[in-house]
């Protein structure tokens, strides 16, 4: 078959289809659909946060209509503000407004932005702190603590690969489990917080159909590349471990630097302490599936850098308080990468059942429920 045989075929159709779309511009059939009403809109407060100069926002105009800030109130006062870059808000687009309000810490404050049709948009400080040193804070120390954080704790639960090479046939299934476990946690809190993020994100970006399409393609391609040379186990298994493990410990930064850019001293130590915890069992879920071959510790360091340093990355971005969207789609791409790993490390455990003769369903559900049940204990610090 020739290439002028297939040009009739594929092109017909789509002339039939710019047709239809002429006739249906051209036509008044969409008249139906007009309305004397005003533009619907949508306004999103992506970052909001204190100094000595007073109140910054960044909002996000998500409407149909370029949208105009006319009025802002705090605390159900109107208050001067400057709006930067000046005038409408195109769609999609998004603008600083700074306010010279003289606040209070430890009040709460209530916003008000009013817009040129009188729509009202509200958002609550429920504690004013300030921002130390600006969303940007100190590099160096922001570095230190995503590797205190993040790649520390893994070390940790690399420590434990010695242990785990004397297990063999049902306790070696056991350990694995723990692995599956861990990761069936993992993947659960990485879409809720997905799903958390999407939803303070502009309703335009469609924050939830975002987050399973992003999901669902990063796992496609990691499955795609994953398999390309055969089924993944030993070390393959374990960077791929890692790798899921270090987008999941990226949304984990981006929340300790989020609490950085609010002021949330609070919240920010309790995430620290919770996360460290945390990501000690992480490291064991990485050791598990080497525990067959011979790694070197040049090995183990890129495992753990692998896992742990991501956290450094989010640090750097929640400090300059990153929009939700983006914050959405890390989290995607992190849920995406772990079920990638939660089904390797499923079939790895099926195949080592298989060459086990069986028998040995107990230590593979027990496994899974000790993983859950180490997760949530250690999220428990975590979740404030």
């Amino acid at each position: 078959m020739n290439n002028r045989s297939l040009i009739l075929p594929l092109l017909a159709p789509l002339l039939l289809l710019g047709l239809a779309f002429g006739w249906l511009l051209q036509s008044n059939t969409l008249n139906i659909f007009d309305s004397s009403a005003p533009p619907a809109e949508e306004l999103t407060f992506e970052t909001v946060y204190l100094d000595a100069d007073g109140i910054h926002m960044k909002m996000r105009a998500g409407g149909s209509e370029p949208m105009v800030i006319a009025q802002i109130q705090v605390d159900s006062a109107y208050w001067k503000f400057t709006q930067t870059p000046a005038g409408p808000i195109p769609r999609m687009s998004s603008a600083w407004v700074n306010i010279p309000f003289p606040w209070v810490r430890d009040d709460a404050i209530a916003l008000t932005v009013v817009t040129n049709s009188g729509t009202t948009f509200e958002h609550e400080i429920e504690v004013a702190t300030p921002v130390r040193g600006g969303l940007s804070g100190s590099l160096r120390a922001q570095t230190l603590l995503g590797a205190y954080v993040g790649i520390l704790p893994v070390l940790i639960g690399l420590m434990f690969f010695p242990l785990l090479r004397r297990l063999a046939g049902p306790g070696m299934q056991f350990v694995l489990s723990i692995t599956l476990g861990m990761l069936v946690f993992l993947l659960i809190d990485l879409i809720g917080e997905a799903i958390e993020a999407a939803h303070e994100s502009a309703a335009a970006f469609q924050g939830t159909t975002m987050v399973l399409i992003v999901a669902g393609a990063v796992f496609l391609v990691l499955i795609g590349i994953g398999r390309r040379h055969g089924t993944p186990s030993g070390l393959a298994l374990a960077t791929y471990i890692a790798l899921g493990i270090g987008l999941h410990n990226l949304g984990e930064g981006l929340a300790i630097g989020a609490a950085q850019a609010t002021g949330a001293a609070g919240l920010g130590a309790f995430l620290i302490i919770g996360f460290t915890l945390h990501n000690v069992t992480e490291g064991i879920a990485i050791a598990a599936p080497l525990v067959r071959t011979k790694p070197t510790l040049l090995i183990f360091a890129a495992l753990a850098i692998l896992a742990g340093a991501p956290a450094i990355i989010g640090i750097w971005l929640g400090a300059q308080a990153v929009a939700p969207q983006w914050t959405t789609l890390a989290f995607a791409v992190g849920a995406g990468a772990i079920l990638q790993v939660l089904f390797e490390v499923a079939a790895y455990i099926m195949r080592q059942r298989s060459d086990d003769k069986g028998g040995t369903d107990w230590a593979i559900i027990a496994g899974i429920l000790v993983g859950l049940i180490v997760m949530y204990v250690t999220g428990l610090a975590i979740k404030v």
